[in-house]
């Protein structure tokens, strides 16, 4: 019989849907319901690793669409999310990232009059559904006469977007553009949620992707107190049970298929994949032991990870040129050659989605 830990790994591989992968692009943010997305590429092979089949374009064609919203949802964190529900969640919690960042926008002179000039200037340069890009913005910002230098300019731009008012829109290379939320997704997609209900949501759609997940876990994700976490509990309580795993009460959703109880395979994760980040406690995914090589020197940049039966074996690291790219894989210990063919085929997984060919390089 496999340990508790192997069973555990082998439920988190099934929601994440990194091996029983999805159908479509917008099942898999669906499914995961936000993830990290700060580094753009590295949220489109999240999505596209999750997927079956589909390329950047398919990945890149959604977010395009408006079907999918990238913003500042929690934590004061870019995540992609389903745009739907973009706007139920910043009102569970825009309140509580703006107010972290009250004392650094005091510092910069950001006060109620410089939002509200920005705001205005913003919506008449953007509304009838155009689009700005960051710098276009500042350009903007700058002709009526309000101060962008320094970071000034970003901070304006995640306040009004945890204000509702913003959000990035179509892709532009590497980068995106500004739209008026209310227009890229307007309020008959929204969905109406508030109060316990929302908690409720939020709790199972993250136990969806995520499970089996703390209260604890949840909370750090979302930004959110353990007593907004015991409310969500309170509210889902009749869509969920609990497993304990040392000592720790652990959640899933009722009603699911049960997953295998061990998994195989190598996988090459994204950089800030959701599942290492997607939690407070990551031990039963990577050694603890190991969790510094993924976020060097405590920075908050999470490397590109191996997985390997669910636990994080290494990271991974590319170089060169998009067409002829180099991939040098830093495992932890070195690979058995048949794990070095298994992540070779999950490299050339990844070299497909991006419709190029890859060298892959071990160092040890």
């Amino acid at each position: 019989m496999p340990a508790p830990d192997e069973r555990l790994r082998a439920e988190r591989v099934h929601s994440h849907a990194v091996v029983d992968r999805l159908a479509t692009p917008l099942a898999a943010v669906e499914r995961m319901f936000a993830l990290q997305a700060q580094d753009l590429p590295a949220a489109l092979w999240a999505v596209g690793s999750r997927t079956g089949g589909s390329d950047v374009a398919d990945v890149r064609a959604l977010i395009d669409s408006g079907s999918v919203v990238r913003s500042w949802p929690m934590r004061g964190t870019l995540h992609l999310l389903p745009a739907g529900d973009l706007a139920w969640i910043l009102g569970l919690t825009a309140d509580r990232v703006l107010r972290s960042g009250s004392a650094v926008y005091a510092r910069e002179g950001i006060d109620d009059h410089v939002i509200g000039r920005a705001a205005a200037s913003a919506e008449a340069a953007l509304e009838g559904g155009r689009s700005l890009s960051r710098a276009e913005m500042h350009d903007v910002w700058t002709t009526a006469g309000i101060d962008v230098s320094g970071q000034r300019g970003y901070h304006l731009i995640v306040i009004l977007s945890l204000r509702g008012l913003l959000c990035w829109g179509p892709l532009e290379g590497r980068a995106q553009r500004l739209v008026l939320s209310r227009e890229w997704t307007p309020p008959s997609t929204r969905r109406q949620l508030d109060g316990d209900a929302a908690l409720g949501e939020f709790f199972t759609r993250y136990l969806a992707g995520h499970a089996p997940a703390s209260l604890a876990d949840f909370a750090w994700w979302t930004g959110l107190t353990l007593g907004h976490a015991r409310r969500a509990l309170a509210e889902a309580r009749h869509r969920v049970e609990q497993l304990s795993h040392r000592d720790v009460e652990l959640w899933r959703l009722r009603d699911v298929a049960p997953p295998p109880e061990t998994t195989s395979g190598v996988l090459a994760l994204a950089a800030f994949d959701e599942y290492f980040l997607g939690y407070r406690d990551r031990s039963l995914v990577c050694d603890p032991a190991h969790a510094a090589a993924v976020i060097p020197g405590g920075n908050g940049v999470f490397q590109p990870v191996i997985v390997r039966g669910g636990r994080v074996i290494g990271t991974w690291a590319r170089s060169g040129t998009p067409s002829a790219p180099t991939v040098t894989a830093r495992p932890f210990t070195t690979l058995a050659a048949r794990d070095r063919r298994a992540l070779a085929r999950d490299i050339r997984r990844w070299a497909d989605f991006h419709g190029t060919t890859a060298t892959l390089e071990e160092n040890a």
